[in-house]
């Protein structure tokens, strides 16, 4: 299951196939190596995450654990998950583990403007459906559901000043 699809993307369908047919086992192949879409794609219901760039004995191995145990862990995956845990505080709660990438940094600024998601767009030198696809994936990883609470988190976070 990749990442990116156009219809409904990994997460969603993965999550939907959890839900609807949990006898089913996803192994994610994708291109994405950060923290965020590996915890999103177990927490979706993945059992196994690999990199595109992988090479066909990994694939073989992973899909031959997901058949054999019902899971496949690489060395990449473990290693970034424990990283994760091990700069988690105790006292943090969830959003504290959300790590933004440079262009989302740079998007979430340019929402806290008075831009429209069109000049936004064009500044970004990205066409309007990417900049939406950018607003949605952030509303899904930071639970919110408006540009307001966009500007709210920047500057809860200290993204942007007032």
């Amino acid at each position: 299951m990749d990442i990116n699809m156009p219809e409904m993307d990994g997460y969603e369908t993965c999550a939907w196939l959890k839900n609807n047919h949990p006898e089913i086992k996803v192994l994610a192949l994708s291109m994405y190596d950060n923290e965020n879409a590996i915890i999103r794609m177990f927490k979706a219901g993945a059992k196994g995450y690999i990199l595109k760039d992988c090479e066909t004995r990994e694939l073989e191995t992973a899909l031959n654990a997901l058949a054999s145990k019902g899971f496949y862990y690489s060395e990449m995956v473990t290693g970034k998950l424990i990283h994760t845990i091990n700069t988690f505080d105790d006292d943090d709660d969830l959003k504290s583990m959300i790590k933004l990438t440079d262009l989302e940094i740079f998007f979430l600024k340019l929402v806290c403007s008075e831009l429209t998601y069109k000049e936004i767009a064009e500044k970004m030198f990205k066409s309007p459906r990417t900049i939406d696809g950018y607003r949605d994936d952030l509303f899904q990883k930071l639970n919110i559901k408006t540009r307001v609470g966009l500007v709210m988190y920047a500057i809860k976070n200290g993204i942007v000043s007032i």
